[in-house]
């Protein structure tokens, strides 16, 4: 009886034949298990729309389909289709390093089932194996295990990394912890470039500790008007343990003065003529702002106060008339006016 052949080209001899060659015909075997196992190679398939076939050379090292790892590479100009024969039926990683936006489809050179595509701008790998027959032929199925763990083109944990119930968190509502080894820490961003955590998509980030009976928490409002909102449970503080405090600004002198309470809560102007001061914007209840009003050289110029302003007895006051002295004032936002909280005159502050 004559020798027979594997799929992928292993000669699987019979008793008695082949005297005097069997050492050499192992061997040979012994580099195709090899090349099965582990073995690399390139196919080039450059061109244009084309059908490149893979086969196998029964009894002979070095042909493609005989080889774990596949890599497609060339210039294509057309949609390309690689076939392989119906009685190879194991699993590949395959590598489509083609250039040209071009699909490539792997598939068996007959039967129904399409096999697997690359997209046309669509590279890399895929792990891809044999299945059960379409009634006819077997078909290939993309595992999809090496694109849920790369979702991009950078090295792999470089870009992006989309954790989902599928891959890390196998529980519905699992968490996802991450626990640095001893004294260790979490850092988020390099030496030269500043980290940046944020939420997915159109929601606030919540931060706080022990889910449930946490200290409180920070909330990131989202949007671009959000609030950053401190939030303690129980009778917890929020405790800076250095100074805390809002940066200085200076208001714009103008026949009618604006005042943005959020953007510039401590603040001062410099009057240069008679001036009106207009409402605050953007106030909130319960928020301290302050100003202080600085004459020029020459003094004597007056400030009127919007109505919003509110001052003991009703009566506004009468700014130091001096030249380069100051005025500070304290308010405090209640139903919609400002309330004088204490005021400070004749001030030296050049």
């Amino acid at each position: 009886m004559a020798s027979t052949y594997t799929g992928l080209g292993v000669q699987l001899m019979t008793t008695g034949e082949k005297a005097g060659t069997w050492g050499t015909l192992t061997n040979t075997n012994w580099n195709i298990m090899e090349q099965i196992s582990g073995g690399y190679i390139e196919v080039d398939i450059n061109g244009g729309a084309q059908t490149t076939t893979l086969s196998v050379n029964d009894g002979t090292a070095g042909a493609a389909l005989a080889h774990r790892v596949i890599k497609f590479i060339g210039a294509i100009t057309g949609n390309q289709i690689v076939t392989i024969p119906l009685d190879v039926q194991t699993f590949y990683i395959v590598d489509n390093a083609t250039t040209g936006a071009y699909t490539v489809q792997f598939k068996y050179v007959s039967g129904s089932d399409s096999g697997v595509t690359w997209g046309a701008t669509d590279k890399g790998n895929k792990i891809i194996y044999a299945a059960a027959d379409d009634g006819t032929n077997p078909v290939l199925v993309d595992t999809g295990f090496i694109a849920a763990v790369v979702d991009d083109t950078s090295p792999q944990l470089g870009g992006d990394l989309d954790v989902n119930s599928n891959s890390i968190v196998s529980a519905s509502n699992g968490n996802i912890p991450l626990a640095p080894n001893g004294t260790g820490e979490v850092l988020i961003g390099s030496g030269s470039a500043a980290g940046d955590l944020t939420s997915s998509g159109a929601y606030d980030l919540i931060i706080d500790t022990n889910t449930g009976t946490n200290a409180g928490n920070i909330t990131l409002s989202n949007g671009a008007n959000g609030d950053i909102s401190f939030t303690n449970n129980g009778t917890g503080n929020v405790v800076f343990n250095d100074a805390a405090y809002n940066p200085a600004t200076t208001l714009t002198d103008e026949a009618t003065i604006t005042w943005d309470a959020q953007a510039k809560p401590i603040t001062a102007v410099t009057l240069t003529d008679n001036r009106t001061l207009a409402a605050p914007s953007n106030g909130q209840a319960g928020q301290f702002i302050s100003l202080l009003v600085i004459q020029d050289a020459g003094g004597t110029n007056t400030l009127a106060w919007n109505a919003v302003f509110e001052f003991p007895s009703e009566t506004a006051p009468t700014l130091t008339s001096t030249g380069d002295l100051a005025d500070l004032f304290v308010f405090r936002y209640h139903n919609s006016k400002w309330l004088q909280v204490g005021s400070t005159l004749a001030l030296t502050v050049a």
